[in-house]
């Protein structure tokens, strides 16, 4: 553990290096990365808000049976046919 350890504290001392001089981005693969980054959070959130419309605007409504009911069937189902 103790190597864990040291690891995580030199981490955490490069990124308060970083934060105190100011310069968060030292090349261009760190704003790409963090540009990713920014992207996977936005749609991860515009996800979520569009499940929670879902939920709250689609409460009230009953659904409907996505395919009709077949009434009157003749001869033998095909059930190979079925999706």
């Amino acid at each position: 553990m103790g190597a864990l350890e040291e690891e995580l504290q030199d981490t955490v001392q490069d990124v308060l290096g970083k934060l105190k001089s100011r310069q968060l981005f030292q090349s261009s693969w760190d704003t790409a990365a963090f540009a990713v980054f920014l992207v996977f959070v936005g749609t991860v959130l515009l996800l979520m808000l569009l499940v929670l419309l879902h939920c709250c605007c689609s409460c009230g409504r009953h659904r409907r049976p996505s395919r009709p009911q077949k009434d009157h069937r003749r001869g033998m189902d095909n059930l190979a046919l079925e999706p």
